[in-house]
């Protein structure tokens, strides 16, 4: 809006800060330079997303929330997380340098991201951790990757334990059976 220098009346402006208290993150519709509504949208928390982090936190990991949303977005989810050090409105080079700061100071950074902005930052943190569902350049420059809560490896497949054993099984085998074959060859 304010690159086309629209006009955002204070009926609006008062309602959208209300959406934004709620956790909400407001996109406007201008029509001819004049705002005339907007749209919210909602990231929900997830329950386990909040009790991974207690989880964190219970044993002394700082959690910090680095978010381009705006301030009353931002600290609307720190509160439900419980996070008391957030940052919002920031850039992904704001998000890259304090990654970089971090590490200077010593500290292990891991960095959870799902868009194509967090890529720099993800390739930076020395655990880069993607959301599953986000984008294919988020995904390619972490070294984690988590789908529906579950470790996704990167050539896509995901099997389950006793698939995988009897993969493995069935791959010693597989050598086995070729070396007695190779053995009645003449080379």
């Amino acid at each position: 809006m304010e690159q086309v220098d629209a006009i955002i009346s204070e009926r609006i402006n008062t309602k959208v800060i209300e959406e934004q208290r709620k956790g909400k993150t407001v996109s406007y519709i201008s029509v001819n330079g004049i705002a005339e509504g907007f749209v919210t949208i909602i990231d929900v928390i997830k329950a386990t997303s909040k009790q991974a982090i207690g989880l964190l936190q219970n044993q002394g990991v700082e959690v910090i929330m680095l978010t381009g949303d705006n301030e009353q977005t931002a600290k609307f989810v720190a509160d439900e997380l419980n996070l008391a050090n957030f940052q919002a409105e920031y850039l992904p080079e704001d998000k890259l340098n304090v990654i970089k700061k971090l590490r200077s100071q010593g500290k292990i950074v891991a960095m959870a991201g799902d868009g194509i902005n967090d890529a720099p930052t993800l390739a930076q943190a020395d655990i880069g951790i993607a959301i599953g569902r986000g984008t294919d350049v988020a995904i390619e420059s972490s070294e984690v990757t988590l789908v529906k809560g579950a470790l996704y490896p990167v050539f896509g497949l995901l099997l389950s334990p006793m698939i995988a054993a009897a993969a493995m099984s069935f791959r010693s085998v597989s050598v086995i059976v070729n070396s007695l074959r190779l053995k009645n060859i003449k080379l």
